[in-house]
């Protein structure tokens, strides 16, 4: 990917940088993190004064505990969100910012299923797949206008913002993440809800859930921004072992989380 963008780059006087994701795939990534990471805050901020905030105990109790849980495999300090909103939804986003839909608890049937939810999202930040999409679009678009855009999100460069981020569904523009890198964060998040004791079977039954609840009826906004494929199920059960050996070691050392 990287030499066919680079040419590309080179016409437009960028500096580019070949990364590699924690999967061992080659990314285009130029943007500083800092950057990146200013967009994400900026787009959380607007969705809290836009979107109500949950005042369900029991749902921001459950979403924290979970989160918590996985949020120390990974490290650092992030902020976990409940946003009142029906539509079965979640995302992560840079600068450590989880949501979680209202819809999304009340879909889900165990703990280890919306940490399935939550560790995939978390996959997309720590892959760095907003800061790839976004380098990319900057280099053959765009332009720097796109990095400040994320505090209009009425209009059309913000709604892009916002797509290439992971959350421009509300805003009309839905822009899924590419089938590689919605592989990755599969393989990511199941690795990381198993080393935080999370039962990684779950995640094979989420995406079953989701297509189950999908049937005669329109897409969830969740699948239709995180594309779900046939060979995705077929993906994790070929991983399971793996994801079922890092689970063992975190039920021996004594990671049971309770969060129902």
């Amino acid at each position: 990917m990287c030499k066919k963008i680079v040419p590309v780059l080179l016409l437009s006087g960028l500096l580019s940088a070949c990364l590699t994701s924690p999967t061992g795939r080659s990314q285009l990534i130029f943007m500083p993190d800092a950057q990146i990471n200013q967009m994400g805050l900026q787009a959380f901020d607007t969705l809290k004064k836009e979107t109500p905030i949950s005042r369900n105990s029991r749902y921001n109790q459950t979403a924290s505990c979970i989160a918590q849980a996985l949020i120390k495999e990974v490290g650092g300090s992030w902020e976990v969100v409940v946003f009142e909103d029906k539509s079965p939804n979640a995302f992560a986003l840079p600068g450590n910012k989880i949501g979680i839909h209202t819809g999304m608890l009340a879909l889900v049937k165990t703990q280890d299923q919306l940490a399935a939810v939550i560790g995939h999202e978390i996959g997309h930040v720590l892959a760095k797949h907003s800061n790839e999409r976004a380098s990319q679009e900057l280099a053959v678009n765009q332009g720097m206008a796109l990095i400040q855009a994320v505090t209009t999100p009425q209009t059309a460069l913000g709604q892009t913002a916002f797509g290439l981020l992971g959350v421009g569904a509300q805003y009309g523009v839905l822009m899924p993440f590419s089938r590689t890198q919605e592989s990755e964060a599969d393989m990511i998040g199941v690795d990381l809800m198993a080393r935080a004791g999370f039962d990684p079977k779950q995640s094979v039954t989420l995406w079953q859930l989701m297509a189950q609840a999908t049937q005669g009826q329109q897409p969830l906004e969740f699948m239709s921004t995180h594309p779900a494929h046939a060979t995705r199920i077929q993906n994790l059960e070929q991983h399971m072992p793996q994801a079922l050996g890092l689970y063992q070691q975190a039920q021996t050392a004594g990671k049971q989380p309770h969060c129902q």
